[in-house]
């Protein structure tokens, strides 16, 4: 039976600031970000992955822009060793930011 992991990379975060190294559990992974706050929001996630900690690759950005909340998320099939995420911008009255990569031993 397969089975799904996740891992809480921010829980709303309101500043902009790079997340501890990750290391998700099994090949297929999801990503995804979420601002809320009053009014117009928006943020930036910058997802990235690297196989010695050193070189790191983009993998996506997600742009997050709506009114009171906005939603995006990425997928990926490879075993990637490390990952990040970047909250390189983030705007909005009370804007927040949560994160959560899945992993997928199957």
């Amino acid at each position: 039976m397969s089975q799904v992991k996740t891992i809480n990379v921010f829980t709303n975060r309101t500043t902009t600031g790079t997340s501890e190294i990750i290391q998700p559990w099994g090949t297929r992974r999801t990503i995804e970000a979420t601002v809320t706050g009053t009014g117009a929001v928006s943020a930036t996630v910058v997802v990235q992955i690297s196989n010695d900690e050193t070189n790191w690759l983009t993998l996506t950005t997600l742009s997050l822009s709506g009114t009171n909340t906005a939603f995006d998320g990425a997928a990926m099939d490879a075993a990637w060793r490390y990952m990040r995420v970047n909250l390189s911008a983030i705007s909005g009255t009370g804007a927040a930011v949560t994160v959560i990569v899945g992993s997928h031993n199957g």
